[in-house]
């Protein structure tokens, strides 16, 4: 499918409270992925990765936020942007969490 490895497109996985609270009943799993893969890229890098059917995927782009200068001389800056990638698998499907 892609030039690129799976590696190249998945990031990590997202070890949140919140992402792990979809794992088990929902069979949703979170992943931060490059900026610039789309969601075919992303459901192929997944399932080549873990070995899995994904059923689908939906991405979502978090805004960094803005860093505030707090001491005089200090630098303002901004958070990286990040891709998320929240997918679902097929029914019978796993991936083992931490």
């Amino acid at each position: 499918m892609s030039q690129k490895s799976p590696y190249q497109i998945i990031d990590r996985p997202m070890i949140t409270e919140k992402a792990l609270a979809g794992a088990e009943p929902k069979r949703e799993y979170t992943f931060r992925v490059a900026r610039g893969a789309n969601k075919r890229e992303i459901k192929w890098a997944i399932e080549t990765a873990y070995g899995v059917k994904v059923e689908s995927v939906n991405t979502v782009l978090v805004k960094g936020k803005i860093r505030h200068a707090r001491v005089r001389g200090a630098r303002e800056g901004k958070r990286a942007d990040v891709k998320k990638a929240i997918v679902k698998l097929a029914e019978g499907q796993q991936i083992a969490t931490v």
